[in-house]
């Protein structure tokens, strides 16, 4: 899709895409809140064709609100899409993308959105706190959900207590590659110089064999930090929904035959998010990850993108949050929310990004750890 999915869209193709919008199915009668004349039903992401143009028309939508990212979850995981529509005297008030998470050992939860960096609710005219909090928590009791998550709720900022909290990094493309360039730390740019001067050879592809060469890292990668990879079958779905759909690419930089660090972005109109690198920890000094990421921007800056999100950091993971930095980034606050339905409360959670777990899967083969990621990732969220 690329540049012709940033085309202008009309006001009245926007009103005709939001009109579209309808709850269908299991809630079709769309209940009403009484006194206040919310209706709430479900909309299906999948077979609502205008979904992805009212994302689009929305200045907040980006990539992870997409139809195609709805699909690499539930394809992968078998998770189903819950995503809300409150509707006020006949007018789009908020569409909330949330997934249900069924699971015998951890429950059934809703989640906006599983293994997903932020994906908050949209908001439309006369959508407020109250009528997120009304939608999610008349879904929760009817769905039998534990408790409710909301990822990067910025409307729920003024009445409600985060769970957790987490650094987002974003750089603005808009100036150009080299205006980037230049807002790098002086460490960036001695790393981008040295890889552009060595032997590497950098790619940016769409093939499958480059998200696999990616996963081989990757498996790589997540064992060093104490994590196992999510399956294969995560990235073969990203590969089918997201990348062969040019709404993303994979950078891989190789010594010769050998990868030595590989990178996955996705796109959604004029935005780019970062969502997964890798690389090899034994070709470290060549500093393939700044030649990847240096030859991501200026991909993205020559086609017309105007940010680049990095994607979440642990406020613990102080030498991620530099390195993000260092690319010139702005840095703000990233804030979950969860409401347990059984205490009626929003509730404190923890960042699980590190703990007594990682220890373990830093000592597995990495073998094991695919494994025993494909067992434990249907869990998860």
């Amino acid at each position: 899709m690329g540049a012709a999915q940033r085309k202008m869209i009309s006001k009245d193709s926007i009103d005709h895409a939001l009109l579209a919008i309808a709850p269908r199915g299991e809630m079709e009668e769309r209940r009403a809140r009484r006194g206040s004349g919310m209706q709430m039903g479900i909309v299906d992401p999948f077979s609502e064709a205008s979904w992805d143009d009212v994302v689009l028309a929305h200045g907040e939508g980006t990539f992870f609100h997409s139809a195609a990212w709805a699909r690499v979850l539930s394809k992968t995981y078998g998770h189903r899409p819950v995503y809300l529509r409150c509707m006020y005297g006949g007018k789009l008030a908020a569409l909330i993308p949330m997934m249900e998470v069924r699971s015998a050992i951890t429950g059934r939860r809703g989640v906006g959105l599983p293994f997903t960096d932020f994906c908050g609710p949209l908001m439309y005219g006369q959508g407020d706190a109250d009528s997120v909090i009304e939608a999610l928590s008349q879904a929760g009791a009817e769905r039998k959900w534990k408790y409710f998550e909301v990822r990067d709720g910025k409307v729920l900022g003024g009445c409600a207590t985060p769970a957790v909290s987490y650094y987002a990094h974003i750089v603005d493309l808009r100036d150009g590659a080299e205006a980037c360039f230049s807002r790098c730390a002086s460490a960036v740019r001695r790393a981008v110089r040295k890889a552009e001067t060595s032997a590497l050879a950098v790619e940016v592809s769409r093939s499958s064999e480059a998200m696999e060469t990616f996963y081989e890292l990757h498996g790589r990668t997540r064992k060093r930090h104490g994590a196992p990879p999510q399956p294969i079958s995560f990235f073969r779905n990203i590969q089918e929904e997201v990348i062969r759909k040019e709404l993303g690419f994979v950078v891989v930089a190789s010594e010769g035959r050998r990868a030595v660090a590989a990178a996955v972005y996705f796109h959604f109109g004029n935005r780019a998010i970062y969502k997964f690198g890798a690389s090899d920890e034994r070709r470290q000094e060549l500093r393939g990850n700044n030649l990847v990421m240096w030859t991501a921007i200026k991909h993205l800056a020559k086609d017309g993108f105007e940010t680049l999100h990095m994607g979440r950091t642990s406020l613990r993971n102080e030498g991620l949050r530099r390195f993000k930095l260092s690319w010139g980034a702005a840095e703000e606050k990233v804030n979950y929310f969860q409401y347990s339905m059984a205490g009626g409360n929003w509730s404190r959670g923890a960042d699980k990004t590190s703990g007594f777990h990682t220890a373990m899967f830093k000592r597995l083969p990495v073998a094991a750890n695919r494994l025993a990621g494909a067992i434990l990732y249907p869990h998860l969220d």
